[in-house]
């Protein structure tokens, strides 16, 4: 298991996509699974329903499309689009939104070109299509150029998605358009866009909107961090991890509680930091996984204690689950190139992050 945070601080979670060095752009609770969701015909008569019963029926193939999703496996993810594609008729508005979600899945496979060609073809459709799926255009569009490392171009393409929804009373969507902002939007913006979307969270009636809580707490905490407030984050990390577990979604808890744990390192509370990320590799261990960034935790911690003797077999274990990973060898080779030096026994300083 990878457990993954998006966009980099300097992010991201990433677009999305996104290692333990950037914020998390996890949305809601996904359960895998294929299945094709309501009839064309279904659709159809939808845009002769009444306002709101249009909006429920919209609501629900976006929730149950969102169920295709697995985010640590994009390619995974981009076979199911393309089968549920395959159900659709290809000018019908359900065909464009599931598009938008395989470029999305293209885009975390950074095949960026990919990902805007198949945006580029939805693009002339756009005004004839309904608003929900006009923003789910404007935000991939949005990910593909920040992931791409274009976030000067994504940050207009995010303001709009979030007009758009909020004039739409779509509060799902609104929600993830302010938390974009709060990744892509220049540093000194970013508290206040993630606060923005934490209270549209906290306001929304739809319990998809409240879900992005969690996430939002988590983003929030590295911004704290990322400004030297280690101590703040770590309250809001802990916030994060409360959601988490009442949501019940074991790996995102997972992550929680990695992140908790990087938030007692942060405040100088080693004993704590070891013995959490101890619980989690034994707890991974258990369910038959391995996470490369809980075994660099546990190498840092021991640095930070300057026992680089005690850091070499976490190193080691840390650099052979995360040496073959393309993102962190795009974005952070020098972080892979430390793990090998302490691993070998060279000096190193404890890590800034």
């Amino acid at each position: 298991m990878t457990l993954l945070r998006l966009l980099p601080r300097a992010c991201t979670l990433v677009h999305t996509f996104v290692t333990r060095t950037f914020v998390t752009c996890t949305f809601v609770t996904c359960t895998c699974v294929t299945s094709t969701f309501v009839t064309c015909s279904f659709v159809a008569c939808a845009f002769l329903m009444p306002t709101t019963a249009a909006a429920q029926s919209t609501d629900t193939f976006a929730a149950k499309l969102d169920t295709l999703w697995d985010y640590d496996k994009p390619a995974l993810s981009e076979e199911r689009f393309r089968a549920e594609l395959a159900q659709w008729p290809a000018a019908s508005a359900a065909a464009h939104e599931v598009s938008t979600q395989m470029a999305r899945s293209l885009g975390l496979q950074r095949k960026f070109a990919e990902a805007h060609a198949l945006l580029d073809a939805i693009e002339p459709r756009l005004t004839g299509l309904p608003t929900h799926v006009r923003v789910r255009y404007l935000l991939e569009r949005g990910r593909v150029f920040n992931s791409s490392g274009a976030p000067e171009r994504a940050v207009p393409l995010f303001a709009e998605a979030l007009k758009l929804s909020e004039t739409d009373k779509d509060e799902f969507y609104a929600v993830d358009a302010a938390h974009m902002l709060g990744i892509a939007a220049p540093p000194a913006e970013r508290l206040g866009w993630n606060l923005k979307a934490l209270s549209l969270a906290e306001a929304a009636t739809d319990q998809r909107a409240r879900n992005w809580r969690a996430s939002l707490y988590n983003n929030i905490g590295w911004t704290y961090f990322d400004d030297g407030n280690a101590a703040t984050a770590l309250d809001y990390w802990q916030k994060a991890l409360s959601a988490r577990m009442t949501m019940g979604n074991a790996r995102t808890t997972r992550i929680a509680k990695w992140t908790v744990a990087r938030g007692y390192r942060g405040v100088g509370r080693l004993d704590d930091a070891e013995a959490a990320q101890k619980s989690l590799a034994q707890e991974l261990e258990q369910a038959g996984e391995t996470d490369g960034y809980v075994y660099e935790e546990l190498a840092e911690i021991a640095l930070a204690r300057g026992d680089s003797r005690a850091a070499r077999p976490w190193a080691a274990k840390a650099h052979a689950a995360l040496k073959d990973d393309p993102w962190l060898a795009a974005k952070e080779a020098p972080r892979l190139a430390r793990l090998a030096a302490v691993a070998n026994g060279e000096s190193a300083a404890p890590a800034k992050r």
